[in-house]
């Protein structure tokens, strides 16, 4: 393996709490927002390793997103969308769901903030007139989401996956059960916009495509990742971060294990699995020209007992190579 000191590093003054969301800028490799359930969102240079700012929620963050290179949005456990302007410092409240906001994404080709809540609702947002443009009731509590071109993928509690069309949000375009038996830990959209790619809490993930036609559906699959055997057992970790190289689409994945693979989904294959890192990996973001991958390392909590020693929460940044992730 290469030297790991040369191709990667941890950041300093990361989060005192558990790290909920890493994302980085629309453009740039070099700033990355972490939100955390220490309450905060805070910007990072990974280049030259310092926290640049951060703001605050009244309760713990659960996800956030860049809109452009100045303005984040973040929500959280405090019900509360806000968004946060870089260059005046200053932070609006947008707008607000029912129950905590889950999930906050940026869809660039829709110019639509999306965010997902435990009220059962979507909401978007106008990130220019910072105001909400429209309330789209789902089947359950919103678990992950994500969009690509005019497409919002929503994954809710029960197992339900809707897609829906950010154009014409009347009702979903297609409306399905999740592939994998278990609850669903995270969705993320391929760069080429065919389909998605699913995790759940029980170490598998499945591949998935949009076009409804019977020899395109044929091609789905699933597959099972982020398991351990120890002393004739086999141990399951929950699968809980996905993120895409833009570039190749090949993906990441972290589990609760502590292992973050790279896959080539398209031709089944696992490309590397990196070291084990000190606990949970709870959030991954490859950087918009896929030379950075950023890994959040948080225990989780989803053991029945707590150990005695958690390690510190903590945030890597990986310099990836073609090797890693480069279909073969």
């Amino acid at each position: 393996m290469a030297d790991a000191s040369r191709s990667e590093l941890k950041l300093n003054s990361p989060p005192e709490d558990g790290i909920s969301a890493v994302k980085f800028g629309p453009t740039s490799s070099q700033f990355l927002l972490v939100s955390s359930w220490d309450s905060t969102v805070r910007l990072y240079d990974v280049v030259s390793n310092t926290q640049r700012l951060q703001y605050s929620h009244s309760a713990p963050v659960l996800d956030c997103c860049f809109h452009d290179a100045v303005h984040a949005w973040s929500g959280g456990l405090d019900q509360q969308l806000k968004v946060f302007d870089f260059n005046t410092s200053t932070e609006t409240v947008v707008g607000q769901h029912g129950a905590p906001i889950r999930c906050v994404e940026y869809a660039a080709e829709a110019g639509v903030v999306v965010t997902g809540g435990w009220d059962n609702y979507v909401k978007l947002w106008d990130p220019r007139q910072q105001r909400g443009t429209g309330v789209h009731a789902q089947p359950d509590r919103v678990y992950a989401l994500s969009t690509c071109a005019d497409r919002l993928v929503v994954g809710t509690a029960g197992r339900k996956v809707h897609i829906w069309d950010l154009r014409n949000m009347a009702q979903p375009l297609q409306k399905k059960e999740a592939s994998l038996k278990y609850q669903t830990r995270c969705i993320r959209c391929f760069p080429n916009k065919l389909g998605y790619v699913l995790s759940s809490i029980e170490g598998r993930v499945a591949v998935e495509y949009f076009d409804p036609s019977p020899e395109v559906q044929k091609k789905k699959y699933a597959f099972k990742c982020h398991r351990i055997k120890e002393a004739g057992m086999e141990y399951v970790y929950p699968v809980n971060a996905i993120s895409f190289h833009n570039q190749y689409n090949t993906f990441a994945t972290g589990g609760s294990d502590g292992y973050v693979n790279i896959w080539d989904g398209l031709n089944k294959k696992r490309l590397c699995q990196l070291h084990r890192y000190p606990t949970s990996i709870s959030s991954l973001a490859f950087s918009p020209d896929g030379s950075v991958l950023a890994i959040a390392s948080s225990y989780l909590y989803e053991q029945k007992e707590t150990p005695d020693y958690i390690p510190p929460d903590a945030v890597y940044i990986r310099h990836v190579t073609d090797q890693e992730a480069k279909p073969k």
